[in-house]
């Protein structure tokens, strides 16, 4: 499926439908993603409930099958100082498909703006639900943590 608008939302089926509203969204901010990794639990879901802090640079997902608990990328660093706070659907749905996005460096492999687009499992809206500036270094390693 490809996005479909519905009013003011876009909604979609697939992670690549959150890759294109990622890339869209990063174009406008600026700092356009170009590396993506689709987040999965241990457990083998793709859903999860998710909590944030942009001020601090903190985002963790929460499993809806097991329950495990993940910071997200280098999230873990700054969580002591963060104030997350969760996240919810416009249809009031809390459990979404998470894919972070990432802008890089100028010729670099370094992290310089972190995206973490959703597609909600009841609705199928898809958004970018939060972003930050963020100097996490090494893209792949960062990549490997979301």
């Amino acid at each position: 499926m490809t996005l479909q608008k519905k009013g003011k939302y876009w909604y979609g089926s697939t992670p690549q439908d959150i890759e294109a509203e990622v890339i869209a969204y990063s174009k406008a901010n600026g700092y356009t993603a170009v590396k993506f990794s689709l987040s999965a639990c241990a457990c083998g879901s793709s859903l999860f409930k998710l909590e944030s802090d942009e001020d601090e640079g903190v985002a963790r997902r929460t499993c809806v099958r097991c329950g495990v608990i993940h910071f997200m990328g280098d999230s873990a660093e700054y969580a002591s100082e963060a104030q997350v706070e969760r996240h919810e659907c416009i249809c009031d749905a809390e459990a979404f498909e998470l894919l972070s996005g990432i802008a890089l460096y100028a010729d670099s492999n370094d992290v310089r703006w972190y995206y973490i687009g959703c597609r909600c499992a009841s609705c199928h809206l898809v958004g970018v639900f939060a972003d930050w500036k963020c100097e996490a270094g090494d893209a792949d390693a960062f990549l490997s943590q979301t």
